[in-house]
C-alpha cells in the first residue's frame, strides 16, 4: 500500500488530493483511508508534474467534508 496524499478540498463532488511527489496514483486506482476502509476511485490526475493533484470520486457512503486534511492511501 502506498500513500496517495492529503485531501485538500472538495470540488464538484470530488475529493481533491495533493500528491506527495511525482509518484502519483493511476486513474482507476482504489483509494482507502488509514483504517483501510474504501473511500473511492481515482478519476483524474492534474496540475504540476512534480506534485500533482488527484481527483477521487467518493463512494456513496463516504462523507467528503469529514476527510478534509486526511491522508489517503492506494490499494
Amino acid at each position: 500500500m502506498r500513500r496517495a496524499g492529503t485531501v485538500v478540498r472538495l470540488s464538484q463532488g470530488l475529493l481533491v488530493v495533493r500528491s506527495d511527489g511525482e509518484d502519483h496514483a493511476d486513474i482507476g486506482a482504489i483509494v482507502v483511508d488509514d483504517a483501510l476502509d474504501r473511500v473511492g476511485r481515482v478519476v483524474d490526475v492534474f496540475g504540476p508534474a512534480d506534485r500533482p493533484y488527484v481527483a477521487v470520486t467518493p463512494d456513496d457512503d463516504v462523507h467528503g467534508p469529514a476527510l478534509l486534511g486526511a491522508t489517503l492511501y492506494l490499494r
